[in-house]
């Protein structure tokens, strides 16, 4: 068992999963999104793009690239949920929650591709 692509699989999927665990609710109603949980999808995120740096092949530059689409649009959301919060007159609305919660759904789109991809890869690789 080789401990770099079990350290790799882990944080790729840790990343899509706390990414539906923000994703899933009411999209409007911010108490069923956790911002924790949001910060943790992007912290973990940027970890798995950080591992994706070192692979030199074609996969691992479309694996780089639907990491850094899911850095992207969590960052976005993260921007979004604080300038809700600190800047915005009226605070967190139904429609600034919406554009939240449809940035994270984008980059749970590019965390599901990317581990799809990576299970793609391993089953050729046994083969």
């Amino acid at each position: 068992m080789n401990l770099e692509k079990v350290i790799f699989a882990f944080f790729i999927v840790l990343a899509l999963t706390l990414n539906f665990g923000f994703y899933v609710g009411e999209i409007d109603n911010p108490v069923h999104h956790s911002v924790y949980e949001l910060y943790a999808a992007l912290v973990v995120s940027l970890i798995a793009t950080v591992l994706k740096l070192g692979d030199r092949t074609h996969l691992g530059a479309v694996l780089l690239a639907t990491s850094l689409v899911a850095d992207l649009q969590l960052i976005a959301a993260a921007i979004v949920w604080a300038y809700a919060d600190h800047i915005a007159a009226g605070g967190m609305t139904p429609h600034i929650m919406t554009a939240i919660v449809s940035l994270s759904g984008g980059a749970l789109l590019a965390n599901l591709t990317s581990v799809v991809l990576f299970i793609a890869e391993t089953i050729a690789i046994r083969r």
